[in-house]
């Protein structure tokens, strides 16, 4: 099988501003910041010929293909699920490229997830047959649903949520120093952490659960060879993996032997060192998917950063703020600067690989993005 390591890259990136009303419809933001993208790349509509996006995604491609100008496509696909697919589009577009069913693919996610239909409100309806094992015993909203897991990770090594905390403040802190990001200018103290309203006592505050956000952002990307003939920065993808594991469940994943670790982590960053020849040592800043805090914490695990039960101590001795040994989140994440399915994550990465994040870790040359159940390396040119 031939791998895509090192044969694609992201050449443009996109967004819009990110909300709670944008006053507009996804199509128009899918449009915007899929313009934006194109033209960071320095490519005309016409060089588009692949399109990607989520099944959750409102905006049909023939319709968004009329709002720029693109005349024909000859491949398109999209990813299943809510932020587990974030990665997957990036699998996805570096493997058409990488084989020639495309030349330069558009990536896209918008929605007016804040002022339209909120994620996070409980389920009025089962979305599938499945739903039905677990509405009635009250689990409608992500934070019950998750939760379960946590629990046991917390109860497994001692830790309460207070500990928990301790990332979103972190999270908060660099979202203060970001100008795109809806917390900017508006850290927060452990003590604000603790006084935020319950949401699944005693696992889940307020403040440990990500945004619902407005917003789009979208993103190109081409060959390795092509990139170099283009006007912009690259941003290498030195190795991107999805790791879906037999009676895992993207939601409800209460299946597996071990609920105290993230199996699809561990599973994916096997794959992804070994595909990459890297390890957690070479990486120079993370950004984690986060729903809600205590992910973070698993996933720093899970890729290697620190022993099992050991992320309390790494997060709490200063490890991932600006300056300390992993930056991770430098613009806030999806706590502190909006949640677009984690998509603005990946933007996040391409930025600190060309030297003009917000918050730019120095001399930053290797960016894991994880999504969980995948995990991706962006690399400098």
């Amino acid at each position: 099988m031939r791998s895509t390591a090192d044969q694609a890259a992201v050449v443009g990136i996109g967004q819009t501003e990110f909300s709670k009303d944008s006053g507009r419809s996804e199509l128009q933001l899918a449009a915007e910041a899929s313009r934006a993208a194109n033209a960071d790349a320095g490519l005309r509509p016409a060089d588009i010929d692949g399109m990607i996006t989520f099944v959750q995604d409102t905006s049909d491609e023939l319709l968004l293909m009329r709002a720029l100008g693109i005349p024909e496509i000859g491949y398109w696909s999209r990813t299943p699920h809510g932020g587990a697919g974030a990665n997957s589009t990036i699998l996805q577009a570096a493997a058409a490229v990488t084989s020639g069913a495309a030349r330069n693919v558009l990536i896209w996610r918008a929605f007016n997830e804040r002022s339209g239909r909120r994620f996070g409100q409980p389920q009025q309806q089962a979305a599938a047959p499945g739903w039905s094992w677990y509405l009635p015993f009250g689990l409608d909203t992500p934070a019950k649903i998750y939760a379960l897991t946590f629990q046991r990770y917390m109860d497994a090594y001692g830790l309460t949520n207070a500990d928990f905390g301790r990332y979103s403040v972190v999270a908060r802190k660099h979202a203060a120093t970001n100008p795109n990001a809806w917390f900017y200018q508006r850290p927060i103290t452990l003590e604000d952490h603790q006084r935020s309203r319950w949401i699944v006592e005693p696992i889940l505050r307020l403040l440990d659960c990500c945004q619902e956000s407005d917003g789009g952002v979208a993103l190109v990307v081409t060959s390795a060879e092509r990139a170099r003939d283009l006007d912009s920065t690259p941003a290498r993808i030195a190795g991107v993996v999805d790791s879906h594991l037999m009676n895992g469940h993207v939601m409800f994943n209460y299946y597996l032997e071990d609920h105290a670790e993230f199996a699809e982590c561990v599973s994916a960053a096997d794959r992804l060192w070994k595909a990459t020849g890297l390890g957690p040592r070479d990486i120079d800043v993370a950004t984690f998917y986060e729903n809600f805090s205590p992910i973070v914490f698993m996933q720093l695990e899970g890729f290697g950063f620190c022993g099992r039960g050991e992320a309390r101590d790494f997060i709490a001795d200063g490890n991932i703020e600006l300056g300390g040994q992993l930056p991770v989140n430098p613009h806030g994440g999806l706590l502190g600067e909006a949640y677009i399915h984690g998509m603005n994550n990946v933007l996040e990465g391409v930025r600190q690989v060309r030297g003009t994040a917000a918050n730019q870790v120095p001399g930053a040359q290797h960016v894991l993005v994880g999504s969980g159940r995948g995990g991706m390396v962006l690399g400098d040119a």
